[in-house]
């Protein structure tokens, strides 16, 4: 009982937490702390974290971005979690260039995929996969507090269809 106490006031936390985070960001009261950080420690960190593979496109060694590194952590984290949970056992974390000025952080899976009509939806606050709230938990925060740290950061995020079964979540960043 007393364990079960304690998970249920873990979950409550992590949930104000979202929350809260999500009304700073939406209501632009978070100040981003913008400062050089160095993305490839964050995404192998994230990963080793995540339990993902990471792989990086040969010929980066770095990758000069300014950002808020506890958001862009926060960012890697919702979407590694995510894949882990409805993604199989399998989850990769790549970084590759995006042109000469952007860069990709994409999380990929071998889940079942999102339908297409659902890929846009699925970053708004609240918005649940048909069936996924009975199975997995969670109220629906995590995509969209990504697309608010992207945003903030000049970025983007979306979902595409990974070859071969599941879902790659992209977030595309400016370097400086």
């Amino acid at each position: 009982m007393g364990q079960e106490i304690n998970t249920n006031i873990v979950e409550l936390d992590a949930l104000v937490e979202e929350v809260l985070l999500a009304s700073r960001l939406e209501g632009g009261a978070q100040s981003l702390r913008l400062e050089p950080v160095d993305l490839l420690a964050i995404a192998a960190e994230s990963a080793a974290l995540g339990d993902a593979e990471l792989e990086i496109e040969e010929g980066i060694e770095r990758l000069p971005l300014n950002g808020d590194d506890r958001l862009l952590r926060r960012a890697l984290r919702n979407l590694l979690e995510n894949a882990r949970r409805y993604g199989g056992p399998v989850v990769e974390l790549k970084v590759r260039r995006a042109g000469q000025d952007r860069v990709e952080l994409q999380v990929c899976d071998r889940g079942p995929g999102v339908p297409e009509p659902m890929r846009e939806r699925i970053f708004e606050a609240f918005f649940r996969l048909p069936g996924h709230a009975e199975v997995s938990g969670g109220v629906g925060l995590g995509l969209s507090l990504v697309k608010q740290i992207a945003t903030a950061h000049q970025g983007t995020v979306r979902c595409d269809a990974r070859e071969g079964g599941g879902s790659c979540f992209v977030i595309t960043l400016p370097l400086t």
